[in-house]
């Protein structure tokens, strides 16, 4: 493996460092969203009964205390409970748009790398062609043991551009659909929060 990465020539190293770079990415992404993830319906379930028990008060430090963004749209919703529920609805739409900007935070570096790092690939096997045919003419022979050797080569950069592209592009994906499935979880909680609001009176 080392030694197809050195036969792939200069090409291999920016290509090396966006994969670098995808990895950490998706790294902190992984983390991030894994503790973003919670149980929406038992939190929801502690929500109305600090609500039932506490008041607005009570819920609002069952928030502050939980992790994720859906804590943190409820909490951004109790705490304008008192000027009615019209105020409530647009804190909550608020911190939702700045939730999902979080959760989405890193995922144009990962599309970018997907994109980059095959073209990197074409650019080192068109440069590795180029060379390969330059040996062929200053030995003025066409053998197939010269032409083999300079196209493997040369073809070693897309190879590698592609793989790196495959497994970012993964992880890409990966992320789109926890980010999604955590937005869908904030829109339908979000509505059953704002109904429990109204049906115990909290809100106006």
């Amino acid at each position: 493996m080392i030694q197809l990465f050195i036969d792939g020539g200069g090409m291999m190293w920016p290509i090396l460092a966006f994969l670098i770079i995808g990895l950490a990415i998706s790294i902190e992404r992984l983390w991030t969203l894994s503790r973003a993830s919670v149980n929406t319906r038992a939190f929801m379930t502690k929500i109305q009964t600090a609500l039932k028990e506490g008041g607005v008060d009570a819920a609002t430090e069952v928030c502050a205390n939980t992790r994720g963004p859906v804590a943190s749209i409820f909490h951004a919703g109790l705490l304008r409970a008192d000027k009615g529920i019209e105020h409530v609805e647009k804190s909550i739409m608020n911190a939702g748009s700045i939730e999902m900007a979080f959760l989405e935070k890193g995922l144009i570096w990962l599309s970018t790398v997907v994109s980059i790092a095959p073209m990197l690939g074409f650019t080192g096997t068109v440069w590795g062609m180029v060379l390969a045919f330059q040996e062929i003419k200053a030995a003025n022979d066409i053998s197939p043991s010269i032409v083999a050797g300079g196209i493997s080569v040369a073809l070693i950069t897309t190879l590698f551009g592609l793989v790196v592209a495959i497994i970012i592009q993964t992880a890409h994906n990966y992320f789109v659909s926890k980010i999604d499935s955590l937005i869908i979880d904030m829109e339908e909680s979000s509505v059953e929060f704002v109904d429990s609001l109204v049906e115990m009176g909290k809100v106006k």
